[in-house]
């Protein structure tokens, strides 16, 4: 019995040893390898968060395994909003956010999602390697005391229904969702829809369920979130050209120290141009993909709607300073 109680006694010991070592070296690794914190709004499946991973893992080889990023996808940890207020607080080192949601502290980083800014894909490439993006987002940076260190291609947004909206008039009394960001009230406004704000990750059932009768958002987008089945209609208005910015502290960035951060800004900026070709090459296919899957898919009347925004703001102001906007439009003539 003595020798039971002996042995038992030994067995704990070891157990506990093994586990104070397997702390300790838990604690090592913790201590050398330092965690950032990467969040997003958007699905699994999408090139904006399948890009976040492969540049957690270039940033992790580069750095030498000191440091790793874990990426939070889909609203896992809050919506828009949200994780806006936490990278603020500190407690998110990244994060992909529409520049119309951050408008509020500095306009012109909304220039390019006011309604018809943009023509085509070539356009907002030349905007992104312009130095009206340089300044903007320098100016965003010094109002916030965070940095651009990506900017992303969202998509021409079209509007989806259960019915065709060829003309501003389709659109009167028609409750459509949008973001919560007045650059994307303008055009339910400007053509008499009923805006209703609604978090991205209910738009779905709220489609379903008919709180809201339509929504907009790029093809992809639409694909992605699935909303084409539970709307028949997708209508090509084409009305906003919106962008993604990928952000972080300036915060983290002393942390990282200089060489950290330009190895962390390299990994960014790559994946905010690889998820850009991919949202571009995915919208191309997909028109085809949503006429196979049943819906209808109508060109629209966009001088028509062009005209319905220029006559909205005849008397009132425009959300920046009007001369940004012409900026934009010169890059369109001289890109």
């Amino acid at each position: 019995m003595k020798f039971l109680v002996q042995y038992a006694v030994a067995l704990t010991l070891s157990f506990l040893i093994a586990g104070s070592l397997l702390l300790a070296f838990i604690w090592r690794v913790e201590d050398t390898t330092k965690t950032l914190r990467w969040a997003h709004v958007y699905e699994v499946s999408s090139p904006y968060h399948q890009q976040t991973l492969a540049a957690a893992r270039k940033f992790e080889a580069l750095t030498n395994g000191r440091y790793r990023i874990r990426v939070y996808p889909a609203s896992s940890l809050g919506n828009e909003s949200a994780i806006n207020e936490s990278l603020a607080l500190g407690a998110i080192d990244i994060i992909y956010t529409g520049t119309s949601f951050v408008a509020n502290e500095y306009p012109p980083i909304s220039v390019s999602d006011f309604p018809y800014a943009l023509d085509n894909f070539e356009h907002w490439e030349t905007y992104r390697d312009s130095p009206l993006f340089a300044d903007v987002a320098a100016g965003y940076g010094d109002a916030t005391d965070t940095k651009v260190i990506g900017l992303i291609y969202y998509g021409f947004r079209h509007v989806t229904a259960n019915k065709q909206v060829l003309h501003p008039d389709d659109m009167k009394n028609l409750k459509i969702r949008v973001p919560n960001a007045p650059m994307f009230l303008i055009l339910p406004q400007a053509t008499g829809a009923n805006a209703a704000p609604m978090p991205f990750a209910e738009v779905y059932l709220g489609l379903q369920q008919g709180v809201v009768d339509a929504q907009e958002n790029p093809l992809t987008t639409i694909r992605f979130k699935r909303f084409y089945e539970v709307q028949s209609h997708i209508n090509l208005t084409g009305h906003i050209m919106p962008s993604l910015l990928t952000l972080t502290s300036n915060r983290t960035l002393e942390k990282l120290g200089p060489d950290d951060a330009a190895l962390l800004e390299e990994v960014t900026w790559r994946a905010a141009q690889n998820a850009s070709n991919d949202i571009r090459d995915n919208e191309k296919e997909l028109v085809a993909w949503f006429q196979e899957q049943g819906l209808t898919v109508s060109e629209v009347d966009r001088g028509a709607f062009r005209a319905a925004i220029t006559t909205y703001f005849v008397s009132r102001d425009y959300p920046f300073d009007e001369v940004y906007l012409m900026k934009l439009r010169d890059l369109a003539k001289n890109g």
